[in-house]
């Protein structure tokens, strides 16, 4: 090979390798990594398209698609000492987030987990906890 092939040939290497390489789009999606407590206030344009009631479950609606789906709970439940507590959650699996109302009318958000058929644990910002039954 020459110099003048060689010279040739990396500059063509280096020209296709410094070539900007097309980037493929994000796939864009309305599902939430982890659901928040402000979840339960909206219903996105989105999560409308697949909106789901039923009156034979315990679930006030869902959204989503089969295997990826996001339901509603009405709960009550006590906290740490004792109090009644209802509120509303979102839960997709088996964690979820969302807002109860304590006996003064205070709203507090809270992120809950199942622990049994019907059952959840919650947390709310201050470490406090909560035992819910969906309704």
């Amino acid at each position: 090979m020459t110099k003048h092939t060689l010279l040739i040939f990396i500059l063509l290497s280096c020209i296709l390798s410094c070539q900007k390489q097309p980037t493929q789009p994000k796939v864009q999606s309305f599902y939430q990594e982890k659901i928040t407590p402000d979840d339960v206030k909206t219903l996105t344009p989105e999560e409308a398209k697949t909106y789901h009631r039923d009156t034979v479950y315990q679930y006030e609606y869902r959204t989503g698609t089969s295997g990826n789906y996001e339901y509603q709970y009405q709960v009550h439940g006590l906290n740490e000492t004792k109090d009644s507590i209802t509120g509303l959650i979102n839960i997709k699996g088996k964690y979820g987030a969302g807002i109860l109302i304590d006996k003064n009318q205070d709203t507090l958000a809270v992120e809950v987990e199942w622990i049994d058929y019907g059952v959840l644990k919650g947390k709310d910002q201050r470490g406090r906890y909560y035992e819910l039954r969906v309704h």
